[in-house]
Order: C-alpha cells, then sequence, then structure tokens
C-alpha cells in the first residue's frame, strides 16, 4: 500500500473556515464522485488544525490522505480525464499550489 500525504495551505484572501468548508464539502465530494475513486483509491482522507494550546502553531491548514494498492493504480488515477477534467481543476481553487508539500509512504502500524 502507497500512502499520499498532501500539506496544503489556502489560497490567498480565503479564510480558514471557507478553506475547511469547501475542501470537506465541495471538493471531497467532487472527488469521491468519479468512478475512478471508487476503483483505485484505497483510503482518501480530508484533515484540519483543532486548537491545539500545548503545541506550536500548525504550518499547513489541511492534508490530504490518498491510498493506492500500488503505482500502476496511482498512475491510473492521476491520468484519468475525470481527475484531470473535473477534480484537478477545482485544487486550484482553493489549494495554495505553490506551497503544496508531499510525503509519499509505505505506512507500518507499530501498536
Amino acid at each position: 500500500m502507497i500512502k499520499f500525504a498532501f500539506l496544503i495551505n489556502r489560497v490567498d484572501g480565503m479564510s480558514f473556515e471557507e478553506f475547511v468548508d469547501h475542501h470537506r464539502n465541495r471538493h471531497a465530494p467532487l472527488f469521491t464522485s468519479i468512478p475512478e475513486a471508487r476503483r483505485y483509491v484505497r483510503k482518501y482522507t480530508v484533515s484540519h488544525p483543532v486548537p491545539a494550546a500545548a503545541y506550536p502553531a500548525p504550518a499547513y491548514d489541511g492534508l490530504t490522505e490518498i491510498w493506492f494498492e500500488n503505482w500502476a493504480d496511482h498512475d491510473a488515477f492521476f491520468a484519468s480525464e475525470n481527475y484531470r477534467e473535473r477534480v484537478s481543476p477545482d485544487e486550484g481553487r482553493f489549494i495554495d499550489l505553490a506551497s503544496v508539500r508531499v510525503l509519499v509512504t509505505e505506512e507500518t502500524a507499530v501498536i
């Protein structure tokens, strides 16, 4: 299983609340609506910082995790017409694409 963690920030001029609303209530349903998501994606999550007084301020406004069984599924998903024409264009509406950071991992459960 290959796990992608996308650390994302909102576009200039968008409030944090607007960003979270768009990410959860517009982008996530759009992402999951395409048939390729059901076919190739094993797990898809969106997360946002919550107040945590004892910790440093968050460096990012959100985290998207996408899990694929293998690289072939990853490639097929991101090359699909539905992703390229429907999902990808929406990303630039709320994500500062220049600030995105990605961590590609294989997860190992320890506990």
